[in-house]
């Protein structure tokens, strides 16, 4: 079905639930074209609830759109003209 479908490529990654001091962390390790993209996310219950940031986070990215899933997809991480 995700031939017939899909016209543009798939994402593929692995999901990892990571707990830092109590605090819940998804890490996203993309493969394929994204390969070479890890992107953490925590979960809070409101935008001022506090959290320890593990020394392993590194820039925010959530408002960036070109990590989001659909840009992904049309424009994949090993194109990104990276420095």
């Amino acid at each position: 079905l995700l031939k017939l479908f899909c016209k543009k490529s798939v994402i593929e990654k692995n999901r990892y639930k990571i707990y830092y001091k109590s605090t819940l962390w998804e890490v996203d390790e993309f493969l394929g074209d994204n390969q070479g993209l890890i992107v953490a996310e925590v979960e809070l219950s409101d935008e001022n609830q506090p959290y320890d940031k593990p020394d392993w986070i590194g820039e925010e990215v959530s408002t960036d759109k070109k990590y989001y899933n659909y840009n992904l997809a049309k424009h994949p991480y090993i194109k990104w003209n990276r420095h």
